[in-house]
């Protein structure tokens, strides 16, 4: 069995610690490391895993996952500088950092897949998009899915796609959120309380989310379905275009698009 170590667990890493624990794995075949003793003390309470310094988790695990945030990622590659042997894989999990900022971290060779996950590893639904290295090829790729699939769908994009990728599905489920809050909002002005609103809400969006994914309908086609003529839903639409709607989502994702391309440069 594939020992996996994942650095820097904070609520990303501890999804995933959590995950592959599901999906059969031993806390043996698993370690962890943490910058704070009582985070790692928890861990060991909780999972069951060893907590050790990140350059013993480099010399003992196949494979590292890095989870740290990307302001941290700098002072993480400086600690593991020189102690990675380069049969490893590497899996970079911070938003904007590349593979070749990794690479050049690390012992030449080194295998390297940069993944941008979402929050929905909480809830084992994950969209997790990956993209190799210089250094990584199929086998890398695989085992990179193998370990991620317990926590939700992947996806295979070339590394130029990455902070689209960011901007969509990595920041995506707080767009989702944004917009449940606002609707909750006009639920309340509309008179219902607001548990009512927010339930309707949520599986409003969970019954339309599962029709998009299994019905294989382009959401053009779904949306006209709910579309009556001179109808309630048309008339929510038209202010929906004359307040810019389409237009703002359009100008957000490429505002997070932008940032995500400044932290690849410390920025």
């Amino acid at each position: 069995m594939t020992r996996v170590a994942i650095l820097g667990v904070g609520k990303l890493g501890e999804a995933l610690l959590s995950g592959l624990l599901r999906a059969g794995r031993s806390p043996q075949d698993l370690v962890v490391t943490a910058r704070r003793p009582e985070r790692a003390e928890s861990l060991t309470e909780k999972y069951g895993v060893e907590v050790i310094g990140n350059s013993s988790a480099a010399k003992v695990a196949d494979v590292l996952l890095l989870t740290v945030k990307p302001q941290d990622m700098g002072s993480l590659l400086a600690e593991l500088r020189g102690t990675v042997p380069s049969d490893r894989l590497v899996v970079t999990m911070a938003a904007g950092i590349t593979t070749a900022t990794i690479e050049a971290a690390l012992e030449p060779g080194t295998p390297v897949v940069r993944v941008m996950s979402n929050t929905p590893v909480l809830v084992d639904e994950a969209m997790s998009a990956m993209s190799a290295g210089s250094h990584a090829g199929e086998a890398h790729l695989a085992l990179t899915e193998e370990l991620l699939r317990p926590v939700g769908k992947t996806i295979r994009v070339p590394e130029s796609q990455q902070d689209a990728v960011t901007a969509l599905s990595g920041s995506g489920p707080a767009y989702f959120f944004y917009l449940v809050e606002a609707m909750t909002d006009a639920g309340i002005l509309l008179g219902l309380p607001r548990q009512v609103a927010h339930d309707l809400i949520v599986q409003t969006a969970l019954g339309a989310a599962l029709m998009m994914r299994d019905s294989g309908e382009h959401p053009v086609k779904l949306r006209e379905a709910v579309t009556s003529p001179a109808g309630t839903t048309i008339n929510a639409i038209r202010v929906m275009e004359d307040h810019g709607v389409r237009a703002a989502m359009l100008s957000a994702l490429e505002a997070a698009r932008d940032r995500s391309q400044q932290l690849a440069t410390g920025g």
